[in-house]
């Protein structure tokens, strides 16, 4: 994680864990996060706290991966803050307009915080997101890899 004058800064294993569930979480298909939340049992109350609201941001570039950055343009981002009745707070940001998908992440993330539900998020809703995010990598990389093509170089003899 870095902050804007370049500094980095060293997660903590919880830190990483949080930050790894939340990116599964903004990947997630809207159908995903709404089919889990309405298969929930005992859905804990939520009062949002802070949207679920729409902006834009500025996605930065680098050339070559380490030379100066750019703007490179702007991007549509929904976030949600959302407080469950256990007083857990979740955030959320996911590319797009999608207002629902935003506040059911910011509720995943609050229910990924809290220890006895911990499990059940990784395993129900965390696990297949991330295999469904894996099987389309893994498709996209074979439809690349047969699109490949490997040039060589003929040395000539001296006739």
């Amino acid at each position: 994680m870095s902050n804007q004058t370049g500094d980095t800064a060293e997660l903590t294993p919880a830190q990483a864990a949080r930050q790894a569930a939340m990116a599964a979480l903004a990947r997630a298909e809207p159908e995903e996060l709404e089919t889990a939340w309405n298969d929930w049992p005992d859905q804990p109350e939520v009062r949002l706290l802070r949207g679920p609201e729409t902006g834009l941001v500025m996605i930065r570039g680098r050339m070559g991966g380490g030379g100066a950055t750019f703007n490179l343009g702007e991007a549509t981002v929904t976030r949600a803050t959302v407080e469950l009745s256990t007083g857990l707070v979740g955030h959320s940001h996911a590319l797009g307009t999608d207002r629902d998908k935003a506040r059911h992440a910011a509720i995943f993330d609050a229910l990924w915080q809290d220890e006895s539900h911990r499990q059940a998020v990784e395993q129900n809703i965390l696990s297949p997101i991330r295999r469904r995010l894996a099987d389309e990598d893994t498709a996209r990389r074979d439809e690349t890899a047969a699109t490949r093509v490997d040039f060589f170089t003929m040395v000539r003899g001296e006739d």
